[in-house]
């Protein structure tokens, strides 16, 4: 299932998108960072939940309709537009020599290798693969050398040629050729390469990768050939859907369906294909998961509605009312109440249908093979300093943030201590105290050193906000420094002026404005807000003394309340608030209202420098399939609030999140995720390779979007993508991680939940984790009766 917060093209393949050159300086290796106990970093790996069956408990014949997010761009993976329906849909169709397992460990994979080895090491690396002398094309034609040679020179980047998103490990090989025999072949690198296992997966034939025009055009929407336990049967784009059929040349264990055929079917509308019947696989949100746990318990016995859905809310003196409107003397009410009744008993009846067909269907679970992390921009602004960083970082309660995410799913909440790796793999180590835990104190004390403080915040202001706004503005504070000048000169000039003061000594009245029809609410301390007129002194719209108690009170208790439901959203809500116009009912006062003192050394507050207020920019999605990440968000805000950072929340469209905003470094702060990998040293590198000046001044950040890195930290990925001993790769990797921790520019969060429908009848297949899809196991449970298998229509 698509999420947004996960950046276009994150499948292995696409991960080192643009692939950079970063100068490397050798430094002192970051102290205590070793792997040490192995065994005492280890952490359980969330199993799979597939409803798994031995092959003989599957029916045999079939069809499986399975919810992609959108057709396939291309079907070539290593194109820069490949998506995850073209890993979902190759993975079926074309070789991997090494897929992942339950613990996101590369195995051999016995369907196309008898094995794969490193043979030499001096003077050069040298891998033998030994194949599978069953492994055909779909056109008869042995899986063998020519095809491994040419998708090496397809991606090796020495032909421009070819349009691929990616090299790393192919540029590596000096030279492919033949073994022993046609079943061997020989790649000789020119340098060593720790993660050799990750290439030639998948594996395409020759007559893809052999040209440009093939490799760039024709693999887009057909495939010559293919290997896998389906073959491609037909693309139709006008009913948004990719049919593979049972491949009669396969020589594995053949698939027990005769069909499967993925369906594009936007997230949102996940539900609904599901009452329709129009799927029978689904990754689903919440809400929808919810949904079908709900029908399951809810039978809605001797005619009953269910217990939630519409007019799940009426109690019993409502729905009395209204009966009593609609059976009352005044026609008019009679009819209008009747008319409400009417539709209010057609969408329960609806609702009550859907829920009869979801039950249908099982919600499989598991945790998925990407984290959620928070991004911080270390560009420019308050956060390019990295006492600001590690200070947000310091604030953040990630316990907190992982039960809210995962705890109402049942799903294990630890937070994520590897920015390289997932629990369970055999690179993960918790390396998160090389930046420290939560700890307020000293995130305030950080934040101090660095010149934010409270008594900065309480200094004259020039009209400038810290953050990214405020960068903008430096380049006026001059003629402002002026203008300033030369209206206290003339205020001074005559008696008539001084005058116009206000008899209680709060504001120069010479200074105000009558607010225009476009002034918005806004908190204390934010200037240039629209409406303003130039040289005019700020406007607070300040809170009421009541309110502002209340206030104080309610954000005092955010980051203490447990899972309490309604009494822990409740701050978070009030904390957005506070940040936007239109806020908090009762928490404002009329324009004109002095905001109300504050001591220097309270205990709350914002904090500032040189009168300018610390607030950072926090950009989230605003799409419908972005409720759980806006509700982190608004966490992490009431978190900041807590030491003094201000934050003001920006919701932009799922559709330019990303690109618009993530990509570019439109942004303070940014909530995304990474999919997991067992090849860190390849695939994380340009994660976390710092920037380089390009020759027109901007950055080349590859995908280090939070644009913060060290030569220490490329250095290590280095050392590690060239280390053949497996032991002694892990530990650089492991040394990398500690140094990303302390860099502070992104903070891993929780592991994403997985969660998956499924038709109750299907086996082998439901939220797989870190593993693959055994798509020749995947199938209908043959009744436990005799007989032939239930609905095996699809």
């Amino acid at each position: 299932m698509s999420h947004v917060g996960v950046p276009r093209g994150t499948s292995r393949k696409r991960r080192s998108l643009a692939l950079l050159t970063t100068g490397v300086l050798t430094l002192p290796v970051l102290a205590g960072c070793s792997s040490g106990d192995d065994a005492a970093t280890r952490v359980a790996v969330t199993p799979q939940d597939i409803a798994p069956a031995a092959r003989a408990q599957v029916a045999e014949g079939g069809t499986v309709n399975w919810a992609i997010d959108a057709m396939p761009a291309t079907l070539n993976a290593f194109q820069a537009d490949a998506d995850s329906a073209t890993t979902r849909i190759t993975g079926a169709l074309l070789p991997t020599l090494f897929p992942l397992d339950a613990k996101g460990s590369p195995q051999l994979n016995p369907d196309y290798l008898e094995s794969a080895k490193v043979v030499d090491t001096e003077p050069q690396q040298v891998v033998l693969y030994r194949l599978n002398q069953q492994a055909v094309w779909s056109d008869g034609r042995e899986i063998g050398a020519p095809d491994f040679v040419a998708q090496w020179r397809a991606l090796s980047g020495k032909d421009s040629a070819f349009w691929t998103a990616r090299n790393a490990g192919y540029d590596r090989i000096e030279k492919i050729e033949r073994g022993a025999d046609d079943l061997e072949v020989k790649v000789t690198f020119t340098k060593p390469y720790a993660d050799w296992r990750s290439l030639f997966s998948p594996l395409y034939p020759k007559q893809v990768t052999g040209s440009p025009d093939a490799f760039n055009d024709g693999a887009r929407t057909t495939l010559k050939a293919t290997a896998g336990p389906f073959r491609l049967g037909k693309v139709d784009k006008e009913t948004g859907s990719v049919t593979l059929a049972r491949n009669p040349r396969w020589w594995g264990s053949p698939a027990k369906l005769d069909s499967l055929v993925f369906k594009a079917v936007e997230p949102q509308d996940r539900a609904a294909a599901l009452t329709e019947g129009k799927v029978d696989v689904a990754d689903i949100d919440a809400a929808a998961a919810n949904r079908i746990v709900q029908a399951a318990r809810d039978t809605g016995g001797n005619g009953a509605p269910p217990a939630h859905g519409p007019g799940s809310e009426v109690t019993p003196a409502q729905a009395l009312r209204s009966w009593a409107l609609a059976h009352g003397s005044d026609e008019e009410a009679a009819q209008e109440a009747q008319e409400a009744r009417d539709e209010k008993a057609k969408a329960a009846k609806a609702y009550a249908t859907e829920q009869s067909d979801l039950r249908a269907y099982a919600v499989r679970k598991s945790l998925e093979p990407a984290y959620t992390q928070l991004a911080l921009n270390g560009e420019s602004g308050p956060l390019a300093d990295d006492r600001v960083r590690r200070a947000v970082a310091r604030a953040l309660d990630r316990q907190e943030l992982a039960d809210a995410v995962l705890r109402p799913l049942g799903l294990p909440a630890e937070p994520l201590g590897s920015h390289l790796a997932l629990a369970g793999q055999p690179v993960y180590k918790d390396g998160s105290d090389a930046l420290g835990s939560q700890d307020t104190k000293e995130a305030q004390a950080l934040l101090a050193d660095a010149g934010w403080t409270r008594e900065g915040a309480l200094k004259k202001t020039d009209g400038t906000k810290a953050g990214s706004e405020g960068e903008k503005q430096k380049g006026t504070e001059k003629a402002e420094k002026e203008k300033a000048e030369k209206e206290k000169a003339e205020k001074e000039k005559g008696e008539e002026k001084a005058g116009s003061a206000t008899d209680d000594g709060k504001t120069n009245d010479a200074a105000r404005r009558e607010p225009s029809k476009d002034d918005g609410l806004y908190i204390v301390g934010d200037d240039n807000k629209p409406g303003e007129a130039e040289g005019a002194a700020t406007h607070v719209i300040a809170p009421a003394p009541a309110a502002a108690v209340q206030s104080a009170a309610l954000l005092r208790q955010v980051g203490r309340l447990g899972e309490t439901g309604t009494s822990e959203d409740a701050p978070a809500r009030i904390t957005a608030q506070d940040r936007q116009p239109g806020g908090a009912a009762g928490a404002y006062a009329p324009a004109g209202t002095a905001a109300p003192a504050q001591a220097p050394d309270s205990a709350r507050g914002p904090l500032g420098k040189d009168g300018k207020p610390l607030t950072l920019r926090f950009v989230l999605p605003s799409g419908p399939g972005s409720e759980s990440l806006r509700s982190v968000g608004d966490k992490i805000a009431a978190m900041l609030d807590t030491i003094g950072i201000r934050t003001e929340i920006t919701k932009v469209s799922d559709d330019s999140y990303f690109q618009d905003h993530v990509a570019s470094g439109d942004y303070d702060m940014a909530l995304y995720s990474w999919p997991a990998t067992a090849y860190p040293a390849t695939d994380d590198r340009p994660i976390f390779a710092k920037p380089v000046p390009a020759t027109d001044g901007s950055l080349l950040v590859e995908q280090n979007y939070t644009r913060v890195g060290t030569d220490h930290i490329d250095q290590l990925f280095d050392e590690a993508v060239s280390e053949l001993d497996e032991g002694a790769a892990r530990d650089l990797m492991k040394q990398a991680d500690a140094r990303i921790w302390a860099a502070a520019g992104s903070i891993p969060l929780f592991q994403r939940p997985q969660l998956v429908a499924a038709d109750r009848k299907l086996v082998n297949v439901g939220a797989f984790g870190f593993g693959v899809p055994h798509y020749q196991d995947i199938g209908f449970k043959k009744p436990q009766s005799a007989g032939a298998p239930a609905n095996q229509k699809k």
